[in-house]
């Protein structure tokens, strides 16, 4: 177990994590995600709150709706990063992780009519995978089938009430299953029941952590912190082209286009990871001169590869050669991203 936000989640299971994955690319698998911090913004105000929160444009999150946002630091840097949901006209549901996003709340906040309620007996779980879609639509009466990326609709699964978005951290097509404490482990193991003979497995933290970094999806603060821009984190689609005052708008803008690094992947020349799978740190040369380090790195068995997350400075190309020097020591290529086909 490891502590997530002060809860236990599941680091792995006594099952082989790499397998764990290839169940997700080929079937479906299961992961646990109610570490998030889970938030209820409420209240007449609740729409002006979000709107000044994130740089996103909130415009087009109509309730049914969700996306992914950053929240940013007054000085540009990427404090964390969200799924926000909206549930009804003036209440939304903020999903995140374990950066600060407290500091900007406070500000987007104060003055108005509104309420932020964390909720502990709100629980997240996450099917993702090819199949995922249909190991729910035959155990529920909804056309969960028919739900749109980044939609979520009330439905009931396995007789039991719950919240469904089709969300994913995987690549894969999947489904976040939003649902109460009381009901939710009861979903977990029917759910697990009728996949069995399906390739279904539980899905550890490591095995997420694989998939992720196939998939180049940045994890907050190990890819993206208050020490990037989102424009050198490749995040800035994130934010609105038209979008009016929010949280570090005037640095956010005075950073685009000063980018001293950007967000890459590299495959490497060795038969082992080149870094660690959540911190790599290992540093990254081309002609004897220091352009970039690594995030996370893993060997993967689908690939048949040694891959990383990087940063590297602007101007180097995909299939630039460069040199990992760390506990491993090699050559490497400049990859596109995602590292594997998606």
């Amino acid at each position: 177990m490891a502590d997530w936000n002060d809860m236990g989640v599941a680091w792995t299971y006594a099952t082989d994590p790499d397998k764990e994955a290839d169940a997700c690319r080929n079937a479906a698998a299961l992961i646990d995600l109610s570490g998030l911090r889970r938030e209820h913004i409420k209240g007449p105000d609740a729409s002006a709150v979000v709107d000044y929160l994130l740089p996103r444009n909130m415009d087009v999150i109509y309730p049914g709706k969700s996306g992914y946002s950053t929240i940013l630091t007054d000085e540009g840097g990427v404090a964390d990063d969200v799924i926000i949901y909206r549930l009804a006209d003036d209440h939304y549901l903020m999903a995140s992780g374990t950066g600060d996003s407290d500091t900007a709340m406070a500000k987007a906040t104060a003055g108005k009519d509104v309420t932020v309620e964390e909720d502990d007996n709100l629980h997240i779980i996450a099917l993702q995978g090819p199949i995922a879609h249909e190991i729910l639509d035959a155990n529920s009466p909804d056309n969960i089938a028919e739900v749109a990326f980044f939609h979520q609709i009330e439905i009931t699964a396995f007789g039991k009430p719950a919240i469904v978005s089709r969300t994913v951290f995987t690549g894969e097509r999947g489904y976040e299953i939003i649902a109460a404490a009381d009901v939710v482990g009861d979903l977990w193991d029917a759910i697990l029941e009728a996949g069995k003979d399906k390739g279904v497995m539980p899905l550890s933290f490591v095995g997420l952590n694989i998939l992720r970094i196939e998939a180049a999806l940045l994890f907050h603060p190990f890819d993206v912190s208050e020490n990037e821009s989102v424009w050198e984190a490749g995040l800035g689609w994130s934010v609105g082209k038209e979008k009016g005052d929010y949280i570090g708008k005037a640095a956010n803008e005075a950073r685009k286009g000063q980018e001293t690094k950007k967000f890459s992947g590299i495959i490497a020349d060795a038969d082992v990871a080149v870094g660690e799978p959540i911190a790599g740190g290992e540093k990254i040369f081309q002609n004897g001169e220091e352009v970039g380090y690594v995030t996370a790195a893993l060997y993967s068995t689908r690939l048949n590869k040694s891959i990383a997350l990087c940063y590297l400075k602007p101007g180097l190309n995909v299939g630039d050669k460069v040199e990992v020097k760390g506990a491993v020591e090699c050559s490497a290529t400049v990859s596109e991203i995602p590292l594997y086909p998606i």
